[in-house]
């Protein structure tokens, strides 16, 4: 009884701890990278890995628009999950169809930063627990800057910066719309997709991206971090 105990209280001190370096130290490598490099080609892996750390003031607005357009409308309004979507997901999977996610932006990347790929129910208990603390210590810009920084945006290509300059040889400074669009529609399938030769199916998800960056208008992520303070 001893052991759990103490087991239980190095666990939660160890993901606390962690949660909180992570508020000031940049994770660059993450469990699903080191997978995938060690995973032949045959079962989904690769041996390339791309990836160039920036800060968020490096990233264009135009790229945060279009993963929340793409990934998670109410990124902003929500402390974690999204229960709608959650809801509507469950009601369409239970129909029998394909399954259906409705993962939020913090969700991925709490999955991404401290968690394995593959899922299970430990893996999702876990993932809804790290949510709460990464909503709990970090504001919502740096969610964003570590998903940006992280996210499979292509076959081994890790984060915006190293997207932007693969695909169109410029930083993620300087996207575009349409650009930070195109590479917004990997994130479902980044090891399937490629904005430099986009199927007719991309092409089409790009533009109801669009749409929607032109429905939420401007993203301000000091926004909820502001009015905390007020």
């Amino acid at each position: 009884m001893r052991i759990f105990k103490f087991s239980v209280v190095l666990f939660f001190t160890i993901s606390i701890g962690i949660s909180l370096l992570f508020t000031w130290v940049n994770p660059h490598y993450t469990w699903l990278m080191v997978i995938k490099r060690h995973t032949p080609e045959a079962k989904g892996g690769t041996s390339r890995f791309r990836q160039q750390w920036v800060s968020i003031d490096e990233i264009s607005p135009v790229m945060v628009l279009a993963v929340i357009a793409a990934e998670d409308n109410k990124f902003m309004k929500h402390n974690g999950f999204d229960w709608e979507s959650i809801k509507k997901a469950r009601k369409y999977n239970q129909q029998g169809k394909k399954l259906r996610g409705a993962s939020t932006i913090s969700q991925q990347t709490a999955k991404n930063v401290f968690l394995w790929p593959k899922r299970s129910w430990v893996r999702k208990g876990l993932e809804a627990y790290f949510t709460l603390l990464i909503e709990t210590f970090w504001t919502k810009e740096r969610i964003m800057e570590v998903y940006l920084n992280i996210a499979e945006m292509g076959k081994g290509i890790y984060g915006a910066e190293a997207a932007a300059r693969e695909y169109y040889g410029k930083p993620a400074s300087r996207l575009t719309r349409h650009e930070a669009a195109m590479i917004a529609t990997t994130l479902p399938a980044p090891s399937k997709r490629n904005p430099a030769r986009p199927s007719s199916y991309m092409v089409s998800y790009q533009r109801k991206i669009l749409w929607n960056m032109n429905n939420l208008g401007k993203i301000d992520l000091k926004e909820k971090e502001q009015k905390s303070t007020r």
